[in-house]
């Protein structure tokens, strides 16, 4: 399966209090798309996930501790010939400053040689928009594109 000995990571986000600090030009993420298949959030301990929509507004989303958020990545799109677009979303900064916000993001990476090439439903009439490339390419190209390796 695609994602078997994928490279999935789950991480625990903490943004702390931000207690006497000047917040107005400040967010908690900036807005981004993941790079990852799908990322799965588990209920938040504090609001600010926003989504931004078909329209180009930020949505709130405010999730139960029993619910899952659901993103669709940059791979995913890719598969999907942008018919599952990536998900952009941002955390901004709380109401309440006072509060930490925790959250548990699971990142589901498909393994290194899996291939991304368009899904053949979902290739339009005029084919893929993107050219083939591995899970493990693709990876490495995007961690040079934000700076977090160098090619």
């Amino acid at each position: 399966a695609m994602v078997t000995d994928g490279n999935s990571i789950c991480r625990l986000l903490h943004y702390p209090a931000l207690k006497n600090l000047d917040t107005k030009n400040a967010m908690r993420a900036a807005a981004h798309a993941d790079i990852n298949l799908l990322t799965l959030l588990v209920g938040a301990t504090d609001s600010g996930l926003e989504l931004l929509d078909k329209d180009g507004n930020w949505m709130p989303v405010e999730s139960n501790e029993d619910e899952i958020v659901l993103d669709t990545g940059d791979m995913m799109s890719r598969l999907t010939n942008d018919v599952l677009p990536s998900t952009v979303h941002r955390v901004v900064n709380p109401a309440n400053q006072e509060r930490s916000r925790y959250s548990m993001p699971f990142f589901l990476h498909p393994h290194s040689n899996a291939s991304l090439n368009c899904l053949p439903k979902c290739a339009g009439p005029g084919g893929s928009k993107y050219p083939p490339i591995t899970a493990g390419e693709f990876l490495d190209q995007r961690l040079v594109e934000i700076g977090l390796t160098k090619s």
